[in-house]
């Protein structure tokens, strides 16, 4: 199945170590919605935005991948799943259950998200927008 990261997950070794089976195809855009950080784990997630978009990694990943993903999200407590078509193709991503306001990342966990950008090949910029709600 096709699944859309976003954040932490972009960075392929901790991806690769989560989610053995996990194949990264490239980087698309998911438009009509925005990046930002919330939560009490400060953690990415993203929100309907007319005319905007969020940058992300496309990852080929198995059942088992999902399964593990849905643990580490805290799927469908933290997060609940979004589908959407990408040249036909279905694609799942996560976003948060609970619209809270906005939370400043902590540094390792940002690190881990910038670290993710380098592996996909992804402008920051998109990355620095978000951090200025």
């Amino acid at each position: 199945m096709l699944y859309f990261a976003y954040g932490s997950n972009l960075h392929h070794f901790q991806m690769k170590r989560r989610c053995k089976d996990s194949f990264f195809l490239k980087k698309i855009n998911l438009k009509d919605f925005k990046l930002t950080f919330r939560s009490k784990y400060r953690a990415a997630d993203i929100e309907k935005k007319k005319n905007s978009l969020v940058p992300g990694g496309l990852f080929e990943i198995s059942k088992s991948d999902e399964k593990k993903l849905d643990k580490y999200e805290d799927y469908p407590i933290l997060y609940t799943k979004y589908y959407f078509y990408y040249y036909g193709k279905k694609v799942m991503t996560y976003t948060m259950v609970k619209k809270s306001s906005f939370r400043f990342p902590t540094e390792k966990y940002l690190n881990v998200v910038k670290r993710g950008y380098k592996d996909c090949n992804i402008d920051q910029k998109y990355l620095r927008k978000a951090l200025k709600p």
